[in-house]
C-alpha cells in the first residue's frame, strides 16, 4: 500500500471518528437495506456491534503503514467471521455499505481519490479475510 493511499485513508478517517456512532448507525441501516437477510449474522445488539466495528476500523486504519501487524489480525478476523456464517457475497454488501457510509459522513471530502483509496483498501482486506478462510478449508 503506497504512502499516498495510507494518508488519504488516515486523514479521511480522522474526519469520521468524531461521528463514529452516527456512522455506525448509517452503516448498519444501509447494510440491512441492501441485504435484509444479513441481520441474522449479528448476535449482539446492533449499537454494541457498531461500536466494535468502529473500533476495528480505527485499529486497521492506524496500522495501515505497518502491514506486518495488520495482515495477521485481518486473517484472524476472516476466520472468525466464517464461524459466524459470513459468506463471500457478504463482503460485497459490506463494502457497498461502507463506501456509502463514508460518502454520507465525509460529504464533499469524499473525493474520487478518497473513494479510490478506501475501495482499494477494503478490497485488499476483504480478499485477505476470504483467503484465510479458503486456506483453512
Amino acid at each position: 500500500m503506497n504512502p499516498e493511499t495510507v494518508a488519504l485513508i488516515q486523514n479521511s478517517w480522522e474526519k469520521v471518528r468524531p461521528i463514529s456512532e452516527a456512522a455506525a448507525k448509517l452503516f448498519y441501516d444501509r447494510l440491512f437495506e441492501l441485504d435484509p437477510s444479513s441481520g441474522v449474522l449479528f448476535k449482539t445488539p446492533i449499537d454494541e456491534q457498531g461500536h466494535k466495528l468502529m473500533q476495528m476500523i480505527d485499529v486497521a486504519v492506524s496500522r495501515l503503514s505497518r502491514l506486518d501487524t495488520l495482515v495477521p489480525a485481518i486473517r484472524d478476523l476472516g476466520a472468525r467471521h466464517a464461524g459466524y456464517g459470513v459468506e463471500d457475497h457478504h463482503y460485497d454488501t459490506v463494502g457497498a455499505a461502507l463506501m456509502w457510509t463514508l460518502e454520507q459522513g465525509l460529504g464533499e471530502d469524499f473525493t474520487p481519490e478518497v473513494e479510490s483509496a478506501w475501495s482499494e483498501t477494503y478490497n485488499v482486506m476483504a480478499d485477505t479475510m476470504k483467503g484465510a478462510v479458503a486456506e483453512a478449508a
